[in-house]
Formats: structure tokens, sequence, C-alpha cells
């Protein structure tokens, strides 16, 4: 069984505005996608068909990602077999009818460091590399109009279609989409989030130049990436691997992520969040059995990797377009 994408539902939300044009194509582009598709798809695809039919009678998107209401012992168990048919889940943590999906990361700690420097009240919202769409649901918790996110990874997706089934009505979208593939100059968004993405990009400026494209005049950008310490010229190159990561790329100072976004034609450009990740924010559970953060710290120094590389820092930024 092959997930099913409500683009219906996000044609008639982008309608008269100037993603329509984009959201018309997407059909045909999705369709392509599904086509390659994913040797594990079917499976996923039976993990959600199996989750029972549950009415959220109590949602709380704003404090935490909880969802509650009327269900039976059997149909609990019924919906934590299905939703582990989705192991592993990394971004979290979740509530669900009394099922808690312990996430590799506890993505609430990172909301919280954001959500107090955003005002997303109304706004059209783009996630790029959205992971399962935890972020979005917290967007909409933030009082966010709409929400889409994009990310290439099928079991992300499917993640997300699973919450999407307890919250059907709810104006928020997955598209298993890199921001590569969307069309030049969207300029349709109010707010864009990239988190954890840019020290992905060969090409870091290329990215922070995308991103502007999708956003309207006066919108704002939320980038949150890996950082050293140092000054404007700063800029970590990682030989081979950065915390038993292969593709990191740069990391740079968070006076040299400023000039890269200035240079890149933001304004208003401002650091709100510095934080070194802890070993209690990103872990192994029983929701995702691999490796994690204390495995890729050096055992006797938690301040450096396994690699001697400074251990992983993060930063939010904020700018704005002009």
């Amino acid at each position: 069984m092959i997930p099913r994408l409500d683009l219906d539902g996000l044609q008639a939300e982008l309608a008269g505005t100037p993603l329509q044009d984009w959201a018309a194509d997407l059909p045909g582009q999705l369709d392509r996608k599904f086509a390659a598709g994913h040797g594990d798809l079917e499976r996923w695809g039976a993990a959600l068909a199996a989750l029972p039919a549950l009415q959220a009678e109590h949602v709380e998107l704003a404090k935490s990602l909880s969802l509650d209401g009327a269900c039976s012992d059997a149909t609990r168990a019924q919906l934590k077999s299905a939703l582990q048919g989705l192991i592993p889940w990394r971004k979290g943590p979740f509530e669900l009818f009394g099922v808690h999906i312990d996430t590799e990361w506890r993505s609430d700690w990172k909301w919280t460091r954001v959500a107090p420097h955003l005002d997303l009240v109304g706004k059209r919202v783009l996630d790029v590399g959205c992971g399962n769409g935890y972020y979005l649901w917290r967007m909409l918790g933030a009082g966010a109009g709409s929400v889409v996110g994009v990310d290439p990874n099928w079991l992300f997706m499917c993640q997300f279609l699973a919450l999407k089934q307890l919250l059907p009505d709810l104006p928020a979208w997955h598209l298993p989409l890199t921001l590569e593939e969307l069309p030049e100059r969207l300029e349709g968004f109010d707010t864009t989030f990239s988190m954890g993405v840019l020290y992905h990009r060969r090409s870091p400026i290329d990215h922070l130049l995308a991103l502007k494209d999708c956003l309207r005049k006066g919108g704002e950008l939320v980038l949150e990436t890996l950082v050293v310490e140092g000054d404007a010229q700063q800029v970590l190159v990682p030989e081979d691997r950065y915390a038993q990561m292969r593709n990191v790329w740069f990391l740079p100072s968070v006076p040299a992520l400023e000039l890269w976004l200035r240079r890149a034609g933001f304004v208003d450009v401002r650091c709100v969040d510095v934080n070194l990740t802890s070993v209690d924010e990103q872990r192994s559970t029983e929701w995702m059995r691999f490796q994690s953060l204390p495995d890729f710290l050096d055992p006797s120094d938690h301040g450096r990797t396994v690699e001697g590389l400074p251990a992983p820092a993060r930063a939010v930024l904020i700018a704005s377009k002009p």
C-alpha cells in the first residue's frame, strides 16, 4: 500500500497566493517521485494502514505535541504497534493517546529555545529539511496559518502522515522533495526555516540564496546550524567525518555565519541562541536504537568528538529579506 498525499487540501490552501502555480504542478512532480519510490514504501504504507481510527478530543501543540481522546487498551496497543512499524523516530517526542514516542532528539528543547524569538501568527511557513514534521505541528501551535515541509526522506514523510491521519483538518503538509526541487524564485512564504541542514550542503551560500528565493519581500529566515567558536573568518572544514557524519562540510563561527547571511542579501541578521548539544538532548531510545550522540563524543571528554574536533554546538540566527 503506497501512502497518499493530501494535495487537494494544499492546492486549496495556496489558491490565490503566489504559490498557486507551484501547487498546480505538484501532482505531476510527485507522481514522478513516487514512481521512483523506495523499497520500503509498501511496508511503511502498511504501518499507516494499520493505524486505528481515533478522534483527538484534546490537542496540545503549543506547549508540547500531545493528542488524547477515547482509546481502549486494545486500540492503544494497536496504535503503538503501527507506530513501531515506522521506527526509527528521530524528532519528537510525541504523546499520542497514551503512547509515548521517545524520539532520539528532544526536539521540544530546541523549540523552547527558538520559539520565543518568533512571530508566526497567521504566517505561511516553509520548513526545509523538516524531518518527520515535528516542528510543523509546533509552528501551528505557535499560530502559523499554514505550514509546508520538504524533506526527501520517505520514512519521515510516512511518520508525518501518521500524525496527519490523527489531525486531518490542520493545514500542514509534508512533501518528499529537496529545496533544489522547488521552483526558483517562489517568493511566497512569510517565514522559512532551515534547521540542521546548512552543514550538509557543499555550497552553503547557494543554500542561503535558495532559502531567500522562497521568501516574499520582508519575509524572515530562521536558520539553525552547527557552529564553532571564532571570528568572522573562522570556519571548520572536517577532513573526513564530524561526529561520525560523513556529509558535514562547513561549520562556521557565528560571526562568519552572520557575514554569509549578509553576503547572501539578508538584513537584520541576529543570533538569538547558541547551545551545546548534550547527551540528554540526543540519544538512543526504544524508538531509535541505533548509535547516537554519546557514541560520537570522546568518552573521556564530551567537549570533543571522537575525531578530536569541537563537540556539536548549534546556533539559531534570524534574518530578513529586504
